[in-house]
């Protein structure tokens, strides 16, 4: 999951800065989806620098996960925007969502395996 959370990072920091150049946005606002990158890509080094905490860097991965998801769905459909924007909180609800979902997976498949490891012992 470290190296999703990368690839995550590295997805949304790519899309602030290609949605901020697209739209010739002087804000500061079209680069929160990178903004957004960055502590994904800060939490999936972090996880790879330390397996035996990795578990918790991933709960957070996914809690920001589904920040990101809310707030950009929120701000789509609240705002009423269009354009790079309404591409931008799109782009990153679909990012995040899927982050989140292979987040959730892999953290049944863990409780999954450590029931059966317990049943077995």
């Amino acid at each position: 999951m470290a190296t999703k959370a990368i690839l995550v990072g590295v997805a949304l920091i790519a899309l602030g800065v290609i949605v901020s150049l697209a739209s010739d946005s002087g804000s500061v606002t079209s680069l929160l989806p990178a903004f957004l990158g960055v502590v994904f890509l800060a939490i999936g080094l972090l996880a790879r620098a330390r397996p035996a905490s990795a578990h918790h860097f991933m709960h957070a991965a996914a809690a920001l996960a589904l920040l990101a998801v809310f707030g950009s769905l929120g701000s789509a459909v609240g705002r009423g925007s269009t354009g790079w924007a309404l591409f931008a909180q799109i782009a990153t609800v679909i990012i995040a969502g899927i982050f989140l979902q292979q987040a959730i997976m892999s953290f049944r498949a863990a409780r999954q395996a450590r029931q059966d490891e317990s049943a077995s012992s």
